[in-house]
């Protein structure tokens, strides 16, 4: 069994005030906080993450493999239709963005599907999504 020590980071999520300004919207003109994204981690942080975090001794030569291994499955899985749900984690799936016909007869997939996008549901216990737990918000001026 491979045991991590969990690390407690400050759980700060930065946010900036933006207007919308789609004018299709009923909230065109309102103001919207909007997260603001500063890092982006990459397989490299999260090996070098999970190798210090572990306390059974894993090192690259182990994890490396087996991120790789688990993206390419997770993928397989999402692109043949399937949810797929990590423990402690939360649910994938990929949705259709199409626009819309008057009959089904009408629909062509090469002119009516304009894309895929993935959907991330956090896990939830009983109501209670520990993936938001204890996050601080910061305004970024």
């Amino acid at each position: 069994m491979i045991i991590f020590a969990k690390k407690i980071l400050s759980l700060i999520m930065k946010y900036k005030i933006e207007q919308q300004n789609k004018p299709t919207l009923p909230s065109h003109g309102k103001y919207m906080a909007k997260a603001v994204h500063q890092n982006t981690i990459d397989t490299r942080q999260l090996i070098d993450e999970l190798a210090r975090r572990s306390r059974s001794g894993m090192d690259e030569s182990i994890i490396k493999p087996v991120l790789i291994g688990l993206s390419e499955i997770i993928k397989d899985h999402l692109r043949n239709g399937d949810r797929v749900k990590l423990d402690e984690f939360g649910l994938m799936k990929l949705e259709i963005s199409s626009e819309k016909v008057d009959k089904p007869e009408d629909f062509k997939p090469k002119k009516h599907i304009k894309g895929v996008k993935l959907h991330f549901l956090p896990e939830s216990i009983e109501g209670k999504q520990p993936l938001y737990d204890d996050i601080k918000f910061e305004k970024v001026k």
